[in-house]
């Protein structure tokens, strides 16, 4: 017998119009009745595997102890193999596809551990179809790790290294530049970036040039100047502000504004950030810098 666990954190793109969301919920309850699911959300964009990483990555270190379930799964009823990684030293255990949704938590949560492909078929349910792994392999291999099945009893082992890797791109810069991405937009408008507080130069200041340009045209697009904040508050009307969001990563805000909207910005655009000329600075300009919103 393996470690039991009493709650399982459920994160899809399976939205809620549909019955998939319940039938694992009930799934799970069948097998494991003394089970608490959360669901950590169903919102993700259908097939979006990078955004579906970023909220599982976003949102482990808060988790329950206990099991994780992901499922974005564009492949499904290919030859993709599920997974079950165990983190932190069997407090926690993700489960779902191996194509890069898992990676970036099991990144955050310190590494895996045992890993097995979900190759037994003893803990999956009979499937009539190749279409619905959440219903047939993942919710069925939760449930039984929290009756107690251990690991490495629901498939062939893995080497953890061979995982599929995470898509979060990673940052570029000097001493006289940040060259960032818009990782995600939340639904207040902020938009969350690539980098951490550590990532920005002392040396840029509190007031910042920041150009955001779409992928396939990254000399083009729109300049404003950005100045550090730490609450959303503290950002003058209409003015852009660089806050560090409750996640730590660095995030373009406007107050009770949408960054998204009045900036033009899309998830996935580039975004360069350089310290603000002396002349530019001496000018006032991080107040009076004009709104492009033709971008596009």
């Amino acid at each position: 017998m393996g470690r039991r666990y009493d709650t399982i954190s459920f994160l899809s793109d399976y939205g809620t119009d549909d019955e998939f969301v319940g039938v694992v919920h009930s799934v799970i309850r069948e097998l494991a009745p003394h089970t608490t699911v959360i669901d950590l959300t169903h919102g993700i964009a259908p097939f979006d595997v990078r955004a579906g990483s970023l909220a599982l990555a976003r949102s482990i270190s808060y988790v329950a102890s206990g099991v994780v379930v992901a499922v974005v799964d564009p492949s499904v009823g290919t030859d993709r193999r599920g997974v079950a990684i165990e983190v932190a030293g069997g407090e926690g255990v993700l489960i779902g596809p191996d194509n890069g949704l898992l990676a970036p938590a099991v990144a955050m949560a310190g590494g895996a551990g045992r890993s097995v492909s979900l190759t037994n078929l003893e803990y999956q349910l009979e499937s009539p179809g190749a279409t619905f792994d959440g219903r047939d392999v993942f919710a069925p291999a939760a449930a039984h790790l929290c009756n107690g099945v251990d690991l490495t009893e629901l498939g062939d082992a893995v080497d953890a290294d061979l995982l599929f890797p995470g898509m979060v791109p990673l940052p570029q810069g000097d001493d006289t530049k940040v060259i960032a991405q818009a990782l995600w937009a939340d639904r207040f408008g902020n938009v969350q970036l690539n980098i951490g507080v550590d990532d920005l130069p002392a040396s840029f200041g509190d007031v910042v040039e920041v150009r955001f340009s779409a992928p396939a045209d990254p000399a083009g697009g729109t300049t404003r100047v950005a100045t550090r904040a730490v609450t959303f508050a503290e950002i003058s009307a209409g003015a852009v502000g660089l806050v560090v969001d409750a996640n730590g990563m660095l995030a373009l805000a406007m107050n009770q504004r949408s960054a998204v909207e009045e900036l033009g910005l899309d998830v996935g655009d580039q975004v360069t950030i350089t310290p603000l000329d002396e002349a530019s600075r001496a000018a006032g300009e991080s107040v009076t810098t004009p709104v492009d919103l033709t971008r596009r």
